[in-house]
């Protein structure tokens, strides 16, 4: 068994890779900069120079591999970036583990991903094209749809962290009523382990969440909380966020783009089931010690 991973630099997927390297799996990552993957190399892993837009290199890096876990993702940008990037990217994709014969393809789609949502933001109209081209590719597949992914060394956790360490007053979008299930990146990362060869998670799609159900004021208060700070929550109208975004979502280190502020008016960012749960009986980490481990 030979895995390629895509992503493998990103947020989840060195995690996902030092999952599956803890189980004794061949790995290969599909890199960009092999120079910048020396991490990976450490740990064992097959490099394959390539990127998900240019499908000759994905041909050449599924060659021989007996799965594929595909995690490449982009948060902002044009409608055709996201076009580009995941929705092609992964069609490109598909068709070359087709080709390979590749036995399980396993992706990382996102909680909120549904037929209704893809008209809402690029997103999710990504994520939904990337499900159903791996759904109808007829490769044996799983697919993971997590609530907010947790960790230290990236996603929003360390900027929500940042505003709660450095200002008396935080900032929460709207009503602060959103609830949501944060899990953390080394659970997504052992689910993703797990579901490589399990048979009963065979062309299934499971939603992720942490064992804690928060809204944008109790994350906020909680973060507080393990930080040893008292902070005020100083509430946003929508439409001045919004406004705020058009301006500033294309300069370097915008906090908010205009379609992540739609996101925010969406519904709940929750499980729907428990599914994940009792398919692979994985002991989960709360909020609290999430938060606690990103200090």
């Amino acid at each position: 068994m030979t895995i390629l991973v895509t992503g493998a630099t990103g947020f989840i997927g060195p995690k996902v890779v030092h999952a599956l390297r803890a189980q004794g799996r061949e790995v290969r990552a599909l890199v960009r900069h092999p120079e910048r993957a020396a991490h990976l190399a450490s740990l064992g892993v097959e490099l394959a120079t390539g990127d998900i837009t240019d499908p000759e290199s994905l041909r050449a890096a599924v060659a021989g591999c007996t799965h594929v876990v595909h995690l490449v993702a982009i948060i902002q940008g044009s409608p055709a970036e996201f076009q580009r990037v995941m929705t092609q990217g992964t069609n490109d994709l598909v068709a070359a583990a087709k080709e390979a014969g590749v036995e399980r393809f396993l992706l990382m789609s996102a909680l909120g991903t549904s037929a209704e949502s893809r008209d809402s933001v690029p997103y999710y109209a990504a994520k939904w094209a990337e499900e159903q081209a791996v759904i109808g590719s007829g490769i044996e597949h799983v697919i993971f749809r997590p609530s907010f992914v947790f960790g230290r060394s990236g996603g929003a956790l360390p900027t929500f962290m940042k505003q709660v360490r450095y200002s008396p007053v935080v900032t929460v979008i709207g009503a602060g009523l959103q609830r949501s299930q944060p899990i953390s990146v080394d659970d997504v990362a052992e689910y993703v382990a797990r579901a490589v060869d399990a048979p009963q998670a065979a062309n299934r799609t499971f939603e992720l969440g942490g064992p804690d159900i928060v809204d944008w004021n109790g994350l906020y208060l909680t973060i507080a909380k393990v930080l040893g700070k008292r902070r005020r929550l100083l509430h946003v109208p929508i439409g001045v966020a919004r406004t705020g975004a058009q301006l500033t979502q294309w300069l370097p280190g915008a906090p908010l783009s205009v379609d992540q502020v739609t996101m925010l008016q969406g519904a709940d960012n929750v499980v729907s089931n428990t599914d994940a749960v009792y398919t692979f009986e994985l002991p989960l980490v709360a909020l609290e010690e999430q938060i606690r481990r990103a200090v």
